[in-house]
């Protein structure tokens, strides 16, 4: 049987490359491709399928919340992320998030193929200069959830209104994107804004862009 991959990323040069690799290889078959998070997670939590290579940074949801979204309809998949940086945070917040897989842009098509058989044999699999830089006790850490959140606090849908918030959508744009009425928005907005004790949007953006919720790539 072959392994099923979803392709999610918002640059369809990587997409293209992705699959170059893959269709190499007669075991793996690409079901589809997205270039951006929400349509990460209505894809995947309709499909299951058995791995999401995942770029971390993408616009309407990021890599990191679409990759927790997506496991609890999906548990049994796999998520292998993607990202141009080797941020000892964003890997963290990744694998806490519950990806098995961690691939720098860039990587040899070998580490890709072999990235993808390691997750599905049920082990994690981390591009070496990302192993090299985190140690056992950042692992530790994450294996007893001993890691804070900023946005912990959140829920899955406010952080979806926040990452929209500060990509400079409006209410109404928001509501449509999320098939909400623009007074719900209205609400999560000011909920949001509550949670985290943020009153002004400079502050959001900073907030959120030192926190993971829009990495700068």
């Amino acid at each position: 049987m072959k392994i099923k991959i979803l392709l999610a990323d918002d640059h369809p040069v990587v997409r293209d490359g992705l699959r170059l690799i893959l269709e190499n290889q007669s075991d793996l078959e690409v079901i589809g491709e997205v270039d951006n998070g929400l349509d990460a997670v209505r894809q995947a939590t309709v499909n299951c399928p058995k791995v999401i290579i995942m770029d971390i940074t993408m616009p309407q949801l990021n890599g990191i919340e679409a990759t927790r979204q997506i496991l609890e309809t999906c548990p049994n998949s796999h998520v292998i992320m993607l990202s141009m940086h080797a941020s000892t945070k964003q890997v963290l917040w990744s694998l806490q998030a519950g990806a098995t897989g961690y691939l720098l842009k860039g990587s040899a098509s070998n580490e890709v193929i072999k990235a993808i058989r390691s997750v599905c044999s049920g082990r994690r699999y981390l591009s070496h200069k990302i192993s090299e830089q985190i140690g056992k006790e950042e692992l530790q850490k994450l294996e007893t959830k001993d890691i804070t959140n900023p946005l912990a606090p959140l829920s899955p849908r406010e952080r979806e209104v926040l990452q929209l918030v500060v990509e400079g959508k409006s209410s109404a744009e928001i509501a449509k994107l999320l098939f909400l009425s623009t007074k719900t928005v209205e609400t999560y907005r000011y909920r949001l804004m509550q949670k985290l004790n943020i009153n002004d949007l400079p502050s959001l953006v900073k907030f959120a862009i030192q926190n993971g919720l829009t990495p700068l790539e």
